[in-house]
């Protein structure tokens, strides 16, 4: 993959977390699932975006946001089955 493709990625990402942000801001009533979902794509879209132009320190948050949205999507999904 060449930097450029990774950059366009890893914007695709950052947009998506932009989305997930304002979401969480101005939803009356936040689908949990929808937001750590979004959140996790856009973790994964910079981790690809960040194996081509590597930086330590942004990978490190990247992985660690996206475990928190992983385990924060399968809460929402087990609290989601536990109320059907």
């Amino acid at each position: 993959m060449n930097s450029l493709t990774a950059d366009i990625i890893g914007i695709c990402g950052s947009v998506i977390f932009i989305g997930a942000f304002l979401y969480a801001n101005i939803s009356p009533a936040m689908n949990k699932i929808l937001f750590n979902a979004l959140n996790l794509v856009g973790a994964v879209l910079l981790l690809i975006s960040l194996s081509v132009n590597f930086n330590l320190a942004a990978t490190f948050l990247e992985a660690v946001w996206g475990c928190i949205a992983l385990v924060g999507l399968i809460s929402a999904l087990r609290s989601r089955g536990k109320a059907s």
